[in-house]
């Protein structure tokens, strides 16, 4: 059975970097990826575009392929958008299947600041998405969490639903939504940072013009 990868963020605007390491990714993992566009994320200011509009965003830019699929649960759900409630109701959903969560080396570093944390252990495996040759600096309480769980061949990742943490080397593409946002927002066309059908709709970036 081949595993379920899960991609989160606010997508404000989904940018290049994000479809180029989402994509590498489902390579890596021979995986399906869902691009999982946050609600209400509690570690940081709300998006500028609304739900709706970072949904229409999505839908163009993963058009023409189907290795990168969109699940928008979380836009749906109200309060704040807890990644251990999204496991929990794919866990019910995919049943033994291997769920993978992608994070980012720096949203990794981090995770002992999330909601329930070390239940995501029990209900997914990490893949965590780094620059080839970077070394991850993490704080005691994740390595002590994650020292009997590594691994470095995808494939071990198959042989139980959750538990593993994997570390994933993946292009880097300097690309910073607030930077796309400031451009757009001076008049500026940022067209080889962001997918070409965002142009091809001149609302779809109307939230980020001045």
């Amino acid at each position: 059975m081949n595993a379920l990868a899960i991609f989160g963020g606010t997508f404000d605007p989904i940018h290049l970097g994000h479809l180029c390491v989402a994509w590498e990714a489902s390579e890596l993992l021979d995986a399906e990826v869902r691009i999982m566009p946050s609600g209400t994320p509690p570690h940081r200011p709300p998006p500028i575009a609304s739900a709706a509009q970072r949904l229409a965003m999505l839908q163009v830019a993963l058009r023409d392929q189907s290795r990168l699929t969109l699940d928008a649960r979380e836009l749906q759900r109200s309060g704040p958008s807890y990644t251990v409630d999204t496991m929990i109701e794919l866990r019910v959903e995919q049943g033994e299947r291997p769920i993978v969560l992608l994070l980012g080396a720096d949203a990794f570093a981090g995770l002992p600041d999330w909601h329930g944390w070390r239940q995501l252990f029990e209900l997914a495996h990490i893949g965590v998405l780094s620059r080839p040759g970077e070394q991850l600096q993490l704080p005691a309480e994740l390595q002590e969490a994650i020292s009997s769980r590594r691994v470095s061949d995808p494939a071990a990742l198959s042989t139980q639903p959750a538990g593993k943490v994997i570390e994933l080397a993946v292009t880097a593409m300097e690309i910073s939504a607030t930077r796309i946002r400031e451009l757009i927002a001076a008049g500026r066309e940022p067209r080889y940072q962001l997918p070409a059908g965002l142009f091809d709709d001149a609302g779809l970036l109307l939230p980020y013009r001045r």
